[in-house]
C-alpha cells in the first residue's frame, strides 16, 4: 500500500449496551471489502480485565481465541466471519493490558518522573495500539466497547477524538450506533433516547458522521427526519436497523440504504462498484426456513446465554446451509442429564468446549450413548475429553476420568499437561492459538479436510493421558489426529461408528459463513445419513 493514507471508521455505541456495535463494524467492513479495499477491524474494550481469557461466558458469551492466541471478546468472531479475515492480538485490547504496560514502565522510570494521568498518558497508549494495528490497510475500523457515558469509557472517547486530529480529520469518521425503544402503551418509538446519546457524544468533542438507529421492529420513515434534525446527521447518513431474520443481512442492509457510498465519500476513498453477490446468495439460504432439516442436541451448561456457543453455532448452521438444509439446535442442560436415552430423538449430539466439573458427568453420559447408540456425535476441546472418558468407561474402566474433575482419579485417562500443574486457576497460561496437527491418512479426519496436516485454535490445559493410548483401539477409539511430535492427541474418533469424531482443538473458530468448516460439514452429513 505505499505511504498511503489509511482511513478510519470510529464505531460507539450509546442508550444501552450490546445493542450491536459489532455486528455494525463487521458489516461496513464486509461492504467496504466487497469494493475491493483492505480492511482490519479492533476492538477496544473499557474492562479492566488483562483480556476475556477470566470472563465468565455466561455473563459475557464465547471467548473467541484468535490464530496467535489472544483470548478475546466474541465480537472478534463476528469480525472474522464477515469479513473472513484472521484477527491477531493486536485486534483486541482491554484497560487491564494497557494499565499494567503503563505502570510498568513508570515503575521501570520510562516517563522520567513526569506525573503519570490519563491524559495524555493512557489516551496516548489507545492511539499507538490503533496506530500500530492499522498500519497497511486502507481502512481500519475501530470498535469502542460500553456505552458512550459508562465511568470506563472517558479515555477512549477523548483518545479518538484526539486521534482524529492527529490522522487528519478528513481521515476518520465517527458512527454512532444507538436504540429507538418502542413504547406500547401509545404505540410509538421514541428518538429522545437516541438523541439524548448523540447529545452525549457531541459533549465531549466528537460529532458523528454517521447514525444507526436499532430497533427491534421497522419504524415509521419519519422517525429519519427527527432524528436528523435533532442530530444534525443528514438523512443519507442514517440507516434504521431494526432486528433481522440473520445478522448476515446487515452489510447488504447497510449497502442497499447507501452507506457504502456515504463512507466512501466521506472519506474520500477511491474503489470500485461493491460485489456482494455471493454474500447475498448466501444469505438468501439463511433467512429462508428451509423445508429439510436436521436436529442437534447440545449438551452444555451455560444455558442462560446465547451468546456463549456463538461460533459453534454458526459454525453449524454455516455447515447446514451449504447442503441447503436447516438445523434445529436444541440445548440440552448438562447437569441434568442423568437418561441419555432422551438424546434418541435428536438426529445428532453436540458436546462443546467448557471449564470445571459442573455438567461433566451428562457430558460423558451424552458420549457414552453416543458411542453405543452409534448417533453422529461432534465433540470440540472438553467435547474430546469426555470421548475418550466415555470409551474408557463403556469398554469396563468405570472410574475412568479426567484429573480436572477429580484430581485424585486411579485411571486419569485425562490429565493435566506438562507445564499446566498449579497454573489451573490463572488467565492467559493455557494452550491457546493456533497449533499444527498431523493427521493419520485413510481417517474419517483426514477424507473431511482432504489433507494430512493442518493447523487449529486451542484453548485448553488438559490432554489425553498417553499412558492408555495403547488400549484405544480395544475401548473402540483411536486416534487419528496427533501433534507433530506425536505427544499430543488432537483428534479421536470411534471405530465401526458411522460418526464419531472429536477434537482437542475449536474447529468453530475457523468457520466461515459461506467457507464451513470440514468437521462441521462432516456431521452435519452423517446427520443426512
Amino acid at each position: 500500500m505505499g505511504s498511503k493514507q489509511t482511513k478510519y471508521i470510529f464505531v460507539v455505541g450509546g442508550v444501552l449496551s450490546g445493542v450491536g456495535k459489532g455486528i455494525t463494524a463487521a458489516s461496513m467492513g464486509n461492504i467496504l471489502k466487497a469494493r475491493g479495499l483492505s480492511v482490519n477491524v479492533q476492538k477496544l474494550d473499557p474492562y479492566f480485565n488483562v483480556d476475556a481469557g477470566t470472563l465468565n461466558p455466561a455473563e459475557h458469551g464465547e471467548c473467541f481465541v484468535t490464530k496467535d492466541g489472544a483470548e478475546t471478546d466474541l465480537d472478534l468472531g463476528h469480525y472474522e466471519r464477515f469479513l473472513d479475515i484472521e484477527c491477531t492480538q493486536t485486534s483486541s485490547m482491554m484497560s487491564g493490558r494497557l494499565l499494567l504496560q503503563l505502570i510498568s514502565d513508570e515503575r521501570a522510570g520510562k516517563f522520567l518522573g513526569k506525573t503519570v494521568q490519563v491524559i495524555p498518558h493512557l489516551t496516548n497508549a489507545i492511539q499507538d495500539v490503533v496506530l500500530e494495528a492499522s498500519k497497511g490497510f486502507d481502512v481500519h475500523i475501530v470498535e469502542i466497547g460500553g456505552t458512550v457515558g459508562d465511568y470506563e469509557s472517558p479515555a477512549y472517547i477523548e483518545a479518538i477524538r484526539e486521534l482524529r486530529y492527529r490522522v487528519g480529520r478528513e481521515h476518520c469518521i465517527f458512527t454512532h450506533v444507538v436504540y429507538l425503544p418502542f413504547l406500547g402503551t401509545s404505540g410509538e418509538f421514541k428518538t429522545k433516547p437516541a438523541q439524548n446519546a448523540v447529545r452525549d457524544l457531541r459533549s465531549v468533542g466528537i460529532l458523528p458522521d454517521i447514525l444507526v438507529a436499532r430497533s427491534e421492529e421497522m419504524p415509521p420513515l419519519d422517525v429519519l427526519d427527527k432524528l436528523s434534525l435533532h442530530s444534525g446527521i443528514p438523512k443519507e447518513a442514517i440507516v434504521l436497523l431494526p432486528n433481522a431474520k440473520s445478522i448476515y443481512e446487515v452489510p447488504l442492509t447497510l449497502e442497499q440504504e447507501g452507506i457504502g457510498d456515504v463512507i466512501v465519500k466521506r472519506l474520500g476513498i477511491e474503489a470500485g462498484k461493491p460485489d456482494l453477490a455471493k454474500w447475498e446468495d448466501f444469505v438468501d439460504k439463511a433467512v429462508h426456513r428451509l423445508t429439510h432439516r436436521r436436529s442437534v442436541a447440545v449438551v452444555a451448561k451455560y444455558l442462560n446465554n446465547q451468546d456463549t456457543y456463538m461460533s459453534v453455532f454458526e459454525a453449524l448452521r454455516a455447515a447446514a446451509w451449504s447442503h441447503s438444509i436447516g438445523v434445529d439446535i436444541h440445548w440440552v442442560n448438562a447437569e441434568e442429564l442423568t437418561d441419555a436415552s432422551i438424546l434418541e430423538q435428536y438426529d445428532g449430539i453436540l458436546v462443546p468446549g467448557g471449564f470445571g466439573n459442573r455438567g461433566v458427568e451428562g457430558k460423558i453420559k451424552a458420549a457414552q450413548y453416543a458411542l453405543a447408540s452409534k448417533k453422529p456425535y461432534l465433540g470440540l476441546c472438553l467435547g474430546m475429553q469426555v470421548g475418550v472418558i466415555a470409551a474408557a468407561r463403556n469398554y469396563g474402566i468405570t472410574d475412568a476420568n479426567s484429573t480436572e474433575i477429580d484430581p485424585g482419579a486411579k485411571n486419569p485417562v485425562i490429565h493435566s499437561m506438562n507445564g499446566q500443574k498449579g497454573k489451573e486457576g490463572t488467565g492467559g497460561t493455557m494452550r491457546l492459538g493456533n497449533y499444527p496437527c498431523k493427521l493419520v491418512p485413510g481417517s474419517v479426519a483426514s477424507e473431511l479436510y482432504g489433507e494430512n496436516q493442518i493447523d487449529e485454535r486451542h484453548r485448553h490445559r488438559y490432554e489425553a493421558n498417553n499412558e492408555y493410548r495403547d488400549q484405544y483401539e480395544a475401548w473402540g477409539i483411536k486416534a487419528t489426529g496427533l501433534s507433530p511430535d506425536a505427544k499430543l492427541v488432537e483428534i479421536i474418533e470411534a471405530i465401526d461408528h458411522p460418526f464419531f469424531v472429536a477434537s482437542q482443538f475449536h474447529p468453530e473458530f475457523k468457520s466461515r459463513p459461506n467457507r464451513p468448516h470440514p468437521m462441521f460439514v462432516g456431521f452435519i452429513e452423517a446427520l443426512l445419513g
